[in-house]
């Protein structure tokens, strides 16, 4: 199963991932942990990523589909995957859909957790409150859900198009959020 999360900062996206990697056996590709394997494994896209990252600069979109094809070439991605963090843009979606049909891959489903936004800041608000942590956070999520809504919620609509995006409701418990993406997933094996 390959498989794509997507949602705002905060809607739970690590959570039900892990929880799919476990129940399906599949490998969670966080793009920050790709990164940092192909730096330290010195291929040659790594140190041409580790060389962008040193700068302090955004990895391009050509290197980040790379290093992408490099990972899912992996002898552990062949039950499938969770593609974490990727694609936050349109065009990282048309990369990685040009990327799969090349290698006779398709996505079985991306799945977008949606939330309230307000409710949701209040979440993470409780979630800092109850580290330790202190509400100057709010203003950092409100700008990280403008990002969002600005340049990943699109990825939804592309996805939407090719008829292969599932909306699931996020506001509930991770048990009934999980319970609803399982049940799309089983609708989707059995279709």
């Amino acid at each position: 199963m390959r498989l794509i999360l997507l949602g705002p900062p905060g809607a739970g996206k690590g959570t039900q991932a892990q929880r799919l990697v476990e129940k399906y056996g599949i490998v969670q590709l966080s793009t920050g942990d790709m990164l940092r394997a192909a730096a330290a494994e010195g291929t040659p896209v790594g140190v041409r990523a580790k060389s962008i990252m040193d700068r302090g600069e955004l990895v391009p979109d050509d290197v980040m589909i790379e290093i992408i094809a490099e990972r899912i070439g992996h002898s552990d991605t062949v039950h499938g995957f969770i593609l974490d963090g990727f694609p936050r843009t349109v065009a990282q979606a048309e990369a990685l859909d040009e990327l799969l049909d090349a290698r006779d891959l398709g996505l079985d489903a991306i799945i977008e957790i949606t939330v309230d936004e307000a409710e949701l800041i209040e979440r993470i608000a409780g979630r800092a409150k109850e580290t330790g942590g202190t509400r100057g956070d709010d203003k950092s999520t409100a700008t990280r859900l403008e990002v969002y809504r600005k340049q990943t919620a699109p990825v939804a609509e592309h996805y939407r198009q090719k008829g292969v995006l599932v909306t699931v409701d996020g506001m509930g418990s991770v048990d009934d959020v999980a319970r609803l993406i399982d049940e799309q997933l089983e609708a989707l094996v059995e279709a």
